[in-house]
């Protein structure tokens, strides 16, 4: 039976911080993946190729890839208010900048400095909640968080197609406005953060003293009891070969992800839609990724069992892609991207609960950020290669298999990874 002061501090500090980095990772999804949707009028308007465009969309993660480490590093050395304000003024400031690109030059620096400047906000927040939540209930808690980010297309999606409308209201272009308009909340919350975020449990004010003491001893007891097998330092975490294969089966799923954020707009428009219709269909697939994710995540927590939670997920954004490839109608398409969308988010809170099971301390900075940092580089192989392809062959087809394929490798290489023994989980208990 759980206890009454166990659901007390666990509804209290959830209530607390997961509503709140929801819409810090909300406004962080949407300036990362806007850009799919200004592709719509900015590609035809400053020249860019399908080529050019998806390698620069892609070269964000290269930023991400150099600065996430560090990143996360000094986070968990400074505290997690501080550091996410930074990230969170910087990367707001670059996306508003990205109003100003004028070819293909500008377009690959600033999308590259959007890139160092959000590195560390999203393996930041997956070591925060390491902090705060207990490995029994972290998947769902994670999923929550991760929720954020197909909500930010069921409600970005409409919104970004209403400002493109905007085209020519002071001068400016209608992806001008997006860009400008959409990273405003970035700036500001940056600055709600310094005032509202809580380092560690130690410092929770908010939680009477009882609360307080049971939530520290609880964390420090599961520090405590994965002291003999987890990894501690920062080269044990970069160096585990757990890490390594979680990256790689990240990897898939950024591929994923990352295609639907910056090419889903265009596969939906070649239909003969409005940017406005773009922008409401895109909503749709989404809109069930968002339940199917939080049902998915806590069926991982009350069983306890990640591996296969991670591969069927994986298995379903694979088929999605291909038959994406296939579809020859709008209603087909957003059924398959339902699929993908379905797929890429349920996978990610059980990969995500695994790293901080045999990883501690700055161990679980460095090897967090690294899966994170090396497993967003498929965010630019996958949106790169489309490109690529369709400049090739015309079609988005190609590029569709290819990612599908990067999503079947993830599931096989989480099956590899289940025969090495991580720390088990245990289910998490009934109340009565």
């Amino acid at each position: 039976m759980t206890s009454e002061i166990q659901t007390r501090v666990l509804r209290k500090i959830t209530w607390r911080i997961v509503p709140f980095i929801m819409l810090l990772y909300f406004v962080a999804f949407i300036d990362r993946v806007n850009i799919g949707f200004a592709s719509l009028t900015m590609n035809k308007d400053i020249g860019l190729s399908p080529a050019v465009y998806g390698f620069g969309a892609g070269i964000f993660f290269w930023g991400y890839f150099l600065f996430e480490v560090p990143s996360n590093i000094i986070l968990h050395k400074l505290g997690a208010r501080i550091w996410i304000a930074r990230v969170m003024i910087t990367w707001g400031l670059v996306s508003a900048a990205m109003a100003f690109v004028q070819g293909a030059t500008s377009f690959y620096i600033l999308r590259f400095l959007l890139g160092v400047a959000e590195a560390g906000f999203f393996p930041g927040i997956i070591l925060y909640l390491s902090y705060w939540f207990p490995a029994r209930q972290r998947a769902a808690v994670t999923a929550l968080f991760m929720a954020a980010a197909p909500l930010s297309t069921v409600l970005g999606s409409p919104i970004s197609g209403a400002l493109l409308e905007m085209d020519g209201l002071l001068g400016f272009k209608g992806w001008q406005w997006l860009f400008v308009l959409e990273a405003l909340p970035a700036v500001v919350l940056g600055f709600v953060v310094l005032g509202f975020l809580t380092d560690r449990p130690e410092k929770a004010k908010w939680l009477a003293e009882d609360e307080r003491r049971w939530l520290v001893e609880t964390m420090n007891l599961e520090t405590t009891s994965k002291a003999a097998t987890a990894s501690h330092s920062i080269w044990r975490g970069l160096a585990d070969p757990r890490v390594l294969a979680l990256s790689l089966i990240y990897f898939g799923t950024s591929a994923g992800l990352y295609t639907l954020g910056v090419w889903a707009p265009q596969i939906i428009k070649q239909f003969g839609l409005s940017s406005l219709q773009v922008g409401f269909l895109n909503a749709l697939p989404a809109t069930a990724a968002v339940i199917a994710m939080i049902l998915w995540a806590r069926h991982s927590d009350r069983t306890g069992e990640r591996t296969w939670h991670v591969v069927w997920a994986c298995l379903i954004a694979a088929a999605g892609l291909a038959y994406a490839g296939l579809a020859t109608g709008v209603v087909a398409v957003l059924l398959a991207l339902a699929l993908v969308n379905i797929g890429i988010s349920s996978a990610k809170p059980p990969l995500w609960s695994m790293p901080t099971l045999f990883l501690s301390g700055p161990a679980a900075a460095a090897g967090i950020a690294t899966i994170n940092s090396i497993g967003n580089l498929g965010g630019f192989v996958g949106p790169a290669m489309i490109g690529w392809i369709k400049d090739q062959t015309g079609s988005f087809v190609g590029g569709l298999y290819f990612v599908s394929g990067l999503l079947v490798l993830s599931a096989a290489l989480t099956l590899l990874l289940s025969r090495v023994k991580i720390a088990p989980v245990e289910p998490v208990p009934q109340t009565h």
